[in-house]
């Protein structure tokens, strides 16, 4: 239900990494922007075992209420390690490992993104100056370094579940991510067996 048009780019590889224009944003102020990466088990499939459908649903309805904005929805499965090896990660932490070392088991940086693109993709659509939906310090500085302003930060927590509750706490621990619901439910989790031994 909710209004937008598709920008669909060419990248020099052959990908197509596409522009959601939501509503109606102003360019001439700070626009409300999130960096999507594809996540065909997430997006598609509604998977538990991460937050990305999540996200994707929670930021275009922000992003509506806003009055407008972008979501780049960008070719990097997986962390940019691609559909086949994200599965393999899966594997590994079916095993027992966590996110980041299923990652580096593989020889891959925990995360092989790269935000040049996307900024390119902002400048050509006139989008200079962002408001970042994100809990990922590393692509505000990923953006500012290819000459995009970073008016701001807007949290994006969704909810948590027993299936990705290791895998978001991996991304706030091992990788920087701000998750302050996942503190609280934690806190939460910690506090039930003190609360159980009293009842009892």
């Amino acid at each position: 239900g909710v209004a937008t048009r598709f920008v669909v780019f060419r990248a020099a590889l052959g990908e197509c990494p596409v522009g959601v224009i939501v509503g109606k944003p102003d360019l001439s102020r700070p626009v409300p922007v999130r960096l999507h990466s594809a996540c065909l088990t997430g997006d598609v499939f509604g998977s538990r075992r991460c937050d990305c459908g999540d996200q994707l649903k929670l930021s275009l309805k922000r992003l509506a209420a806003e009055g407008g904005g972008i979501i780049l929805y960008l070719v990097q499965e997986g962390r940019a390690l691609g559909l086949s090896n994200k599965m393999r990660t899966y594997q590994l932490q079916d095993s027992g490992l966590d996110t980041v070392d299923a990652n580096t088991t593989l020889g891959f940086d925990d995360d092989e993104r790269d935000y040049g693109i996307a900024a390119r993709m902002l400048q050509m659509l006139g989008c200079n100056q962002v408001l970042l939906l994100t809990n990922n310090p590393a692509k505000l500085n990923g953006l500012a370094e290819f000459g995009i302003e970073i008016a701001g930060r807007l949290p994006i927590e969704t909810p948590i579940n027993s299936d990705n509750l290791r895998y978001l706490t991996a991304k706030a621990a091992r990788s920087g991510h701000r998750l302050e619901n996942l503190v609280a439910a934690l806190a939460e989790i910690e506090a039930e067996p003190t609360a159980a031994s009293m009842a009892g």
